[in-house]
């Protein structure tokens, strides 16, 4: 369904009873949360979107977006109101991860609770001092190869299916997971070469205004935080989760191990679980 939200339409899908407590999740795509994950959520409402550029959301120029990072925290805050909700549990995804953050912080009341997956506390660019940054080997292999053409499904589909490998990492890596998820984002998105590239990459970070900078504000989140990191994650490595999980207070570290960037099937029963304790109704 489209959500008319803060000037645009967002398309957002939703799944449980909208009594049960709500889960916002936030990636670039909604096919960032695999459907079984989102299933195993039982008794939960669950609420999963594309962001502007990205999927069946409002589309304009992914390489020159007119909005900044801060737009794209309204956006999830606005969502949650049009759908009626007050407040949410709340989780972010790789640069879904600072949305959350910034949405824990702007908006405090409208997060219940936070849980940050393979992100960082800073925004895209030179990374802080103390700061793990990309692993130098694995980003020359993810993009020195050719890209595809992005208007072709399969050649986009090959392309997504290597670098998931690269990502995942090879404990985790499941090649039909992986070409299924990038089928479905390049089916739902755009026939346009940005599009896609935004779809499947979140290119439109590389370009979004994230001034200020929030780390220094992370001492001011109240809402309970997990923090859930692969301890291989060549992307945003293993210590921007420690960092996160040491600056943010009361916050919990969950360490995937053997797991790269993002949430691979075999991590699956043990990240639902710890999101079902964390979102379970107070008694």
């Amino acid at each position: 369904m489209l959500v008319k939200a803060n000037g645009v339409e967002l398309c957002a899908e939703t799944s449980g009873d909208p009594a049960d407590p709500p889960v916002l999740l936030i990636g670039v795509t909604m096919q960032a949360w695999p459907d079984e994950l989102c299933e195993a959520l039982a008794g939960r409402y669950v609420i999963r979107y594309d962001l502007r550029d990205a999927g069946e959301s409002t589309y304009v120029d992914p390489d020159a977006p007119a909005y900044d990072l801060r737009d794209l925290v309204t956006d999830a805050a606005e969502l949650l109101s049009a759908l009626g909700l007050d407040r949410a549990h709340v989780v972010g995804l790789g640069v879904g991860g600072f949305i959350a953050q910034l949405l824990a912080l702007d908006h405090p009341s409208r997060v219940a609770s936070l849980t940050l997956v393979s992100t960082r506390p800073v925004a895209p660019g030179p990374v802080d001092d103390d700061l793990p940054d990309h692993d130098g080997e694995t980003m020359g292999k993810l993009f020195g190869r050719p890209q595809p053409d992005w208007t072709d499904r399969d050649s986009v589909v090959d392309y997504m299916t290597t670098s998931a490998k690269l990502m995942t990492g090879a404990q985790g890596f499941d090649e039909a997971d992986a070409r299924a998820t990038a089928g479905r984002i390049f089916d739902r998105a755009r026939k346009t070469p940005e599009a896609q590239r935004a779809s499947h990459i979140g290119t439109m970070f590389a370009a979004v205004d994230c001034k200020p900078r929030w780390r220094e504000r992370l001492g001011e989140i109240t809402a309970p935080t997990l923090v859930v990191h692969g301890d291989e994650d060549p992307f945003f490595p293993h210590g921007n989760g420690v960092a996160l999980a040491e600056e943010i207070p009361g916050a919990t570290l969950l360490t995937l191990h053997g797991t790269g960037q993002g949430l691979p099937r075999p991590t699956w029963p043990t990240v639902a679980d710890a999101l079902l304790r964390l979102t379970a109704p107070a008694v």
